[in-house]
């Protein structure tokens, strides 16, 4: 038994040969934790802005809960970063897991006694369960060969659609079941939430053993175990000294931001061409399934293709995703079609920025530099969010489409620079294994 430098955590040795099982059974691990954990945050959700508007008495306020939820996984994203980085993923996960069962906790709390200010710290802290299963796609590469990273990530990506898929259908029920209680019904699912993610960390504490960040690490170069680079600022100067890493960066943040500020705003623009409530949530449903269900092809793509190749295909997916979605106007076929392929690019670069960031910076700076890629996804796509209804009400659908098109400009430039200036050496990709 040895330690990992940095931490306390004794680390049995592993047998390289063994590795792949290795992988299978921590992928197992989190697959699981993401079909579980990824149903609490939907099912509850979804009900966010009503309960936000019966605590606050009035509908104006109804969008800060959702908000407060993306500011409070931005807000984790560091400090999870930091725990990861000095004690491994499984504590970092289960942490993050119970600061979202605490927030549940204070949303059924200030549902009862009526407080707003209550409501928006739940909701905030409640976000630190959506940054847990963000998180678990990079714990799935730490132990994956560079030639199948993506393909690690983009299978836990693709449990979300479980979670994704189940939770608002769960959200009746769930409601329900405090009917006739001091529980508001609107609060009800918050409790099933906070019970899931309680059992969602303690599969986790139980289950995800080795940790797969310190197994990486005992099985690092002898440069790379040292306690040097494990820190949050190492992870800043990694990223400012790789150009694939900040085209990663920008990858992940585009796409997210693109994606959600067009989603969020298309109900409104079908509900104005005459769209009920039952097509609305068709489409919806198809541009979940783009999002999650494909993202094992596109980190095959990703691993036989190359990350850059992807970029482009995630550049291309949601320049035609914005095309056909800001002309369609009336006709709601051409709508669904729109957010398919927004999902779908989401999907491509989503997988792919992950894995190129985690190829891109040493091994020591990678869970340091992959909180910060969380952090700044999260704060670009809720300030695009929420600029999203601004640019509805006041220039309508149709531009809020073109200024989705018009942030992949400089993602597909930079791309298209990175490929000409910064090629991949031949065989890093391996020796980033070694």
């Amino acid at each position: 038994m040895t330690a990992t430098p940095g931490t306390d955590r004794p680390i049995p040795p592993v047998d390289r040969a063994a590795l792949p099982q290795l992988q299978r059974r921590t992928s197992a691990v989190l697959i699981a934790s993401q079909m579980l954990g990824g149903v609490g945050v939907p099912v509850s959700i979804a009900l966010a802005p009503v309960l936000a508007t019966q605590v606050s008495g009035t509908e104006a306020l109804s969008g800060f809960a959702s908000t407060a939820s993306v500011i409070g996984a931005a807000l984790v994203s560091l400090p999870l970063a930091a725990l990861m980085t000095a004690r491994g993923r499984r504590p970092g996960l289960v942490v993050a897991y119970a600061i979202g069962a605490a927030g549940a906790a204070m949303v059924v709390l200030a549902a009862v006694v009526k407080s707003f200010p209550l409501l928006m710290l739940g909701m905030a802290c409640f976000g630190a369960a959506s940054s847990a299963n963000l998180q678990a796609r990079f714990a799935a590469a730490d132990l994956a060969a560079p030639d199948r990273r993506a393909r690690a990530i983009s299978v836990v990506v693709w449990a979300s659609t479980i979670g994704a898929v189940l939770g608002p259908n769960l959200s009746a029920p769930a409601s329900r079941s405090f009917a006739g209680t001091s529980i508001p019904e609107t609060a009800g699912p918050f409790v099933w939430a906070g019970a899931v993610f309680v059992l969602t960390g303690a599969l986790i504490a139980v289950l995800l053993r080795p940790d797969p960040l310190l197994t990486a690490r005992a099985l690092a170069a002898p440069e790379e175990r040292t306690g040097a680079g494990r820190s949050l600022r190492a992870g800043f100067a990694a990223v400012k000294a790789s150009p694939r890493a900040r085209l990663a960066l920008v990858t992940v943040a585009v796409s997210h931001t693109t994606m959600v500020s067009i989603m969020v705003m298309t109900p409104v623009d079908l509900g104005h061409h005459g769209a009920g409530l039952e097509l609305v949530g068709l489409v919806i449903s198809g541009h979940i399934a783009g999002m999650f269900a494909f993202s094992p092809v596109m980190g095959w793509l990703a691993d036989r293709l190359g990350r850059l190749s992807v970029i482009g295909l995630a550049a291309g997916l949601l320049s035609v995703a914005t095309l056909l979605a800001g002309t369609a106007g009336p006709h709601h076929g051409q709508s669904a079609l729109g957010l398919f392929l927004l999902g779908l690019g989401w999907s491509a670069g989503m997988v792919s920025g992950s894995a190129l960031l985690t190829d891109s910076v040493p091994q020591p700076a990678r869970a340091a530099v992959q909180g910060l890629s969380d952090l700044t996804m999260n704060t670009a796509a809720g300030v695009g969010g929420a600029a999203a209804g601004l640019v509805m009400s006041q220039a309508g659908y149709g531009w809020l489409n073109a200024i989705g098109a018009a942030l992949l400009l400089p993602m597909a430039a930079l791309a298209l620079f990175t490929a000409r200036r910064h090629p991949v050496p031949a065989k890093a990709a391996v020796q980033g294994a070694q």
